[in-house]
Parts: structure tokens; sequence; C-alpha cells
């Protein structure tokens, strides 16, 4: 079992399995939410169960997907496309070790200007 968190702890999960790769997003709006890119590993939403939800609240960031945060403390914490019954979690809210590694780069053509990929993972200039 994979158990992960808020900054503040009023919203923590647990997940019974994740994909083993992180895929680092570096679109305009991923860069806003989250301050930098948006890492996240994915999972099936049935396989994801809270622990504490009270600050957990739901963006509509488009008209076909969500993001979830704490109200509290505004860990960004899940993207859950609409019509997909999977979620897409946080690599740097799950407790260690994860033993999670760099998949893939998206929208690589969005980046920040103030960076450069060089871990050597792919990258994909839109998705």
């Amino acid at each position: 079992m994979i158990k992960g968190k808020c900054d503040c702890g009023k919203v923590s999960f647990q997940v019974e399995e994740v994909r083993d790769t992180v895929t680092i997003c570096h679109c305009s709006q991923c860069r806003r939410t989250s301050g930098h890119v948006w890492a996240s590993t994915h999972a099936s939403s049935e396989e994801l169960s809270f622990i504490a939800a009270e600050g957990l609240a739901w963006y509509a960031s488009s008209d076909f997907a969500k993001r979830g945060f704490c109200k509290f403390c505004g860990s960004s914490l899940f993207y859950k496309m609409n019509d997909k019954n999977s979620v897409a979690i946080a690599a740097g809210c799950l407790d260690a070790p994860t033993n999670l590694e760099i998949g893939k780069h998206i929208f690589v053509k969005d980046k920040g200007d103030y960076y450069e990929i060089t871990d050597g993972a792919s990258q994909i200039e839109k998705f």
C-alpha cells in the first residue's frame, strides 16, 4: 500500500498500486498550478481511498479535466480527466521510498525558459 498526503495532512490517502514511472508535464497550466512542473504517477480511481479528505477540493481546470488540491495548505495533489477511470497523483506527495523514476516529459514546447531538461528521459513536444 502506498500512502500520501498534503502538507498540512488534511488530505491523506492510500493507493494499492501506482505506475512505476513519473510523467513531468511542462505545460503552462501545470506550471501555474504547481509552481514549476507537474510531476505525477498514475493509478486506477478504484485503487485510491482517502484516510482524511477534510481539505480535498476540486477545481475544473478545463472542460475535460479537474485538479484536486488541499483547500487549507494549497498542495496540488491530483489531476483527473472527466471521462477516465484513473487519476494522476503528484509524485511529491507520496511517502518515501516511492521507487519511481522519470519516464517522460510532456508539453516540452511550452516549458519555462529558465531551465533545461537534461535527465535523458524521452521528451514529447505536445501530448
